[in-house]
């Protein structure tokens, strides 16, 4: 095949595969979001053989969370963040802590050697936000109270979960620097708290005044680019990741843009985010029955990921009334590509090995599979839910 079809052919897989099961799945009554997974798991090296993970579809794949997280942060007020912002960080911390004290203690017990374990916690500690914020856009239910403690969690979660990656990271080389850990914290913290105080109304005295200055065809839409990928940019070197600067990027818009910008935004999403979809599911290993000990450790691995995150968040959210602690324990629960990149940075050091990086992606492919079925069961209206018991019973 002409090496200038490589690409083109890659994308149309991708995007079409995407597209036909999460049609297939939106009519049998799913989320279609995983349908775009499993079309990743169909097409990938497991089943079909018809693509693999690659450098190109990998840089599509980060373009398509940015630009869904970005679009998320259009939708989402700051102000309304804030007001949650006591229990999104109680939400937090303890989906942190018990995931990773989760993952370190089964190791341990499997018999697993220390590090391998510690770097097995420090993998379930991230949730996905790309995950649940894509099921919550879809539903319109980002104005729901417990999405914006969702939300907020997350941000912090990727943070504290950066940490926690510096942290084994240095006890795999022979020596953590506690003061650029701290330093570290700090500035990614800190960026992430400025930028959503004072962003919006930043905006909303800079932006009106060079839009009007522009010649530009689609200038409001050019300047949000370069806000989207410059805080993205700032992000990384604050020491978080760029899809958090990207939601900051389209909260801080929240309030000025018109709608022209939006729609753009959502076409862009609309190509890229199954790219993102799809990348996960390619990552899907069957190394992980490769015996029957490793099988055992992989269903008990997903189990408790799913479990410490539900009851950890769930409790964290209790204050806000039960319902809305189901809802925000339900959208902690995703690890996604968070969870591959963990084990990834593991296996380059040569702290675990390929049996324990089988079940850690497999864990956080189903954690991610799991997820979108229980949100849209958990924001259900109790009209709904009562038909969907009728229907299961």
């Amino acid at each position: 095949m002409p090496s200038a079809a490589q690409i083109p052919l890659a994308m149309l897989l991708v995007f079409v595969a995407a597209k036909l099961l999460a049609e297939i799945f939106e009519r049998l009554g799913q989320p279609g979001i995983v349908g775009e997974i499993l079309a990743g798991v169909l097409i990938g090296p497991q089943v079909l053989g018809w693509l693999a993970p690659s450098e190109f579809l990998r840089t599509l794949a980060d373009l398509g969370v940015m630009f869904l997280l970005f679009r998320v942060g259009l939708e989402v007020k700051a102000s309304e963040l804030m007001k949650v912002g006591g229990t999104a960080l109680l939400v937090a911390v303890a989906g942190v802590i018990a995931p990773f004290f989760a993952g370190w203690g089964i190791c341990a017990l499997w018999g697993e050697p220390r590090l391998e374990s510690i770097f097995t916690g420090a993998a379930m500690v991230a949730t996905s936000v790309g995950i649940t914020a894509q099921v919550l856009a879809s539903r319109g239910l980002l104005d729901k109270r417990a999405s914006r403690i969702i939300l907020t969690a997350a941000v912090v979660d990727d943070v504290l979960g950066l940490v926690v990656l510096a942290f084994v990271s240095g006890l795999a080389k022979g020596a953590v620097n506690y003061l650029s850990i701290g330093l570290t914290a700090g500035l990614a913290l800190g960026f992430t708290f400025l930028v959503a105080r004072f962003g919006t109304r930043t905006v909303r005295r800079v932006m009106p005044r060079m839009h009007a200055n522009l010649r530009l065809a689609e200038s409001e839409f050019a300047l949000a680019m370069t806000l989207l990928f410059a805080l993205s940019v700032l992000a990384v070197f604050a020491g978080v990741a760029a899809i958090v600067g990207a939601f900051l990027a389209g909260m801080a818009l929240s309030e000025t843009a018109e709608g022209r910008v939006t729609d753009l935004t959502n076409g862009v999403a609309e190509l890229l985010v199954p790219f993102f979809l799809v990348g996960i599911g390619l990552h899907f290993d069957l190394s992980a029955f490769a015996s029957a000990g490793t099988l055992a450790l992989t269903g008990v691995l997903v189990v408790a990921a799913v479990l410490s995150k539900f009851v950890a968040c769930g409790a964290g959210a209790l204050r806000m009334g039960r319902t809305d602690a189901i809802r925000v324990a339900v959208g902690m629960v995703p690890r996604g590509e968070v969870g591959m990149v963990v084990a990834q940075i593991g296996l380059n050091l040569g702290v675990i090995g390929h049996h324990i990086y089988g079940a850690i992606v497999f864990m956080s492919v189903a954690t991610t599979l799991i997820a979108p079925p229980l949100l849209k069961l958990a924001f259900a209206s109790p009209t709904e839910m009562e038909r969907k018991i009728v229907r299961l019973g």
